[in-house]
């Protein structure tokens, strides 16, 4: 199946070998959970770091505040920013319900397990954690592809560079990174065969100095163009600036920090995805899924062009985005080979949610190393 598609699971699932197995049955039925209080639906938001860091967080909140704004007649929201990924979010989570909240939005890949404890105890409560191969009966998951947009920001990269060498700092070697390196290095090969993505670790989604130092360490290798997947992109923005390199951001649009060296990036735009699941819970549709979308959804956009950025390459990259949008074209489709030559997706095929939740390896171009901490 497309995995631009929307997946509906069967309700009650918790493993997601059973979700797969089970992912063409009938669609399930809203839960009772799915009914609110009278009065307004208070919605939890919880971020792992700082609502302030331009990045993952920033982009949460943002649509956080968009969803307030368009309910303002039927919901509240509240946030709860630096939780870490441990038994503390269970504690958070207890306290939000606690305060009758009845829609939870964990918004960090580590949050899953505890989240899903916490659904287990409250059968009432719906929570919607972001990034998640595992559900419940009163939890879903829900992610955009960015790395379709990362696809086209590698093209930008691999017009731009004049070295060849593009770096990425990277956070942790999970398949939703490694989907962003593989098609970031697709999008850069597609334009120019010769670039190479060299890829350094930093085992943290937000590390400030670790992140500038890695940046610093890749433009010394020589590479000309950096970007990055970790929770805020602002270190490794400011730090290609700096040092007269040109960057390609991740998360939100940067373009103010970078004038001379921005190129685009990839952004999310949450808001009316959380104003659908938000809607669906206070008039009692809400039903548990594995969402799952691409550019077409409208959830994940490539970021404004940079005025480094020519036109005539901009214009290729917007005919590409068309094709993209349109699912005319996507960045995995087969053949895919991984660097060693190993056949990942056969010819004609498109990837589908167990191929996109698995990935652990990296297609040619890449240099580095996939190291766990």
């Amino acid at each position: 199946m497309n995995y631009s598609r929307r997946f509906l699971l069967k309700r009650g699932l918790v493993g997601f070998a059973l979700a797969l197995a089970l992912g063409g049955c009938s669609k399930p039925e809203p839960t009772s959970a799915a009914k609110p209080a009278d009065g307004k639906l208070k919605v939890g938001f919880v971020t792992v770091g700082p609502a302030s860091d331009w990045g993952y967080n920033y982009a949460h909140n943002q649509g956080r505040l968009y969803l307030e704004a368009r309910m303002a007649n039927e919901a509240t929201t509240s946030i709860v920013e630096n939780i870490p990924e441990s038994a503390e979010l269970e504690r958070v989570l207890e306290k939000m319900i606690a305060d009758g909240t009845k829609l939870i939005f964990p918004t960090s890949y580590g949050y899953l397990d505890p989240a899903l404890r916490v659904a287990a105890r409250h059968p009432d409560v719906i929570f919607a954690h972001c990034g998640g191969f595992k559900s419940a009966s009163n939890l879903m998951t829900y992610f955009s592809y960015i790395h379709e947009p990362m696809y086209l920001s590698g093209m930008a990269a691999g017009r731009m560079t004049k070295t060849n060498k593009l770096g990425f700092v990277a956070a942790h070697p999970i398949p939703q990174v490694l989907r962003n390196i593989n098609a970031f290095t697709l999008g850069a090969r597609s334009v120019n065969p010769k670039a190479t993505v060299n890829v350094v670790w930093t085992n943290n989604w937000y590390d400030p100095p670790t992140e500038a130092e890695a940046a610093k360490g890749l433009i010394k290798l020589g590479a000309d163009v950096l970007t990055m997947h970790q929770d805020s992109p602002l270190t490794v923005v400011q730090t290609a600036e700096s040092a007269g390199v040109f960057s390609v951001g991740y998360h939100a649009d940067l373009h103010q920090f970078a004038p001379k060296g921005w190129l685009t990036g990839a952004m999310w735009d949450w808001g009316e995805l959380y104003v659908r699941i938000a809607q669906s819970v206070k008039d009692g549709t809400w039903k548990t899924e594995q969402y799952r979308a691409g550019m077409d959804g409208g959830a994940v956009k490539i970021a404004p062009f940079g005025p480094a950025v020519p036109a005539e390459v901009q214009k290729e990259i917007r005919a590409m985005e068309e094709k993209i949008v349109k699912r005319e074209f996507v960045p995995f489709q087969g053949p895919v080979k991984d660097r060693d030559g190993k056949e990942r997706l056969a010819r004609g095929q498109q990837p589908d949610f167990e191929w996109m939740e698995k990935m652990d390896w990296f297609v040619e171009g890449v240099v580095g190393t996939i190291t766990k901490k």
